[in-house]
């Protein structure tokens, strides 16, 4: 790249304008690839850790586990999913996402993980609306309806409480909570990525609807605003089966 600012692709969507950038970082020489909804910024690669994170974390309880079945909501730059196929155990991977432009600039190579994830045979990538998917019961596969996962991973909305559409916000009240639930095993881990500080009221909403929670702050330097600053991943682990009875 031999300028400091490239629009890769614009497209119209259902929820707005969506285009892909590269921009030179004058202070590193990196290219750094952006993703925004109108004039609204959705990711950068220049912070990506706490979508790794969100892998990491969520993953992090089923350590022991060996062949997990594992969900992503949002597939964005790809970072929470390729971080995912990093873990040892992962046997496969669904990442959902609304915009089938997103999904496009993958396959096509627009963006830096586009080939690792394509060339991945245990990833899989779905055009679909995540939160219909789960309201709706059918679940997040549609090769088999109901299919249960051990770990559901989310990266969608700024917050539970800053959504980018209002038809999101019913998965982060109980009833939508309790519809993600059924289709994690006993004793699978929903993992949310959150722009927001840790939210208390959100945190018992999950501690209701599963064996436990947590959130989880995610610390990473801003050389834009200098400083750091910070992400929340919660993660909320559904209780085990019951022990079968002597």
């Amino acid at each position: 790249m031999t300028t400091r600012f490239e629009e890769i692709d614009w497209k119209p969507t259902p929820i707005g304008d969506i285009s892909l950038r590269r921009r030179r970082d004058p202070l590193s020489g990196d290219d750094v690839y952006e993703v925004k909804l109108g004039d609204e910024f959705l990711m950068s690669s220049l912070f990506t850790e706490g979508e790794i994170a969100l892998a990491r974390l969520g993953l992090a309880p089923l350590a022991h586990y060996p062949g997990l079945d594992v969900a992503v909501g949002g597939l964005g730059l790809g970072y929470t999913a390729h971080a995912a196929l990093e873990e040892p155990g992962v046997r496969s991977l669904i990442v959902v996402d609304t915009l089938g432009e997103v999904i496009d600039w993958h396959r096509r190579g627009l963006v830096p993980l586009g080939a690792a994830l394509g060339s991945d045979d245990r990833c899989r990538l779905v055009h679909g609306d995540f939160f219909a998917m789960v309201s709706e019961g059918h679940g997040l596969d549609p090769h088999t309806e109901g299919r249960l996962f051990h770990a559901i991973l989310l990266d969608v909305d700024h917050s539970p409480r800053h959504v980018l559409h209002p038809s999101h916000a019913a998965l982060y009240q109980p009833a939508g909570l309790s519809a993600l639930a059924r289709l994690l095993h006993p004793g699978g881990v929903f993992a949310l990525w959150s722009n927001d500080p840790p939210d208390d009221e959100f945190v018992s909403l999950l501690t209701a609807g599963f064996q436990s929670a947590a959130a989880h702050v995610v610390d990473f330097p801003n050389p834009l605003r200098g400083g750091t600053s910070t992400n929340t991943v919660y993660v909320a682990v559904k209780a085990s089966a019951p022990e079968p009875k002597a």
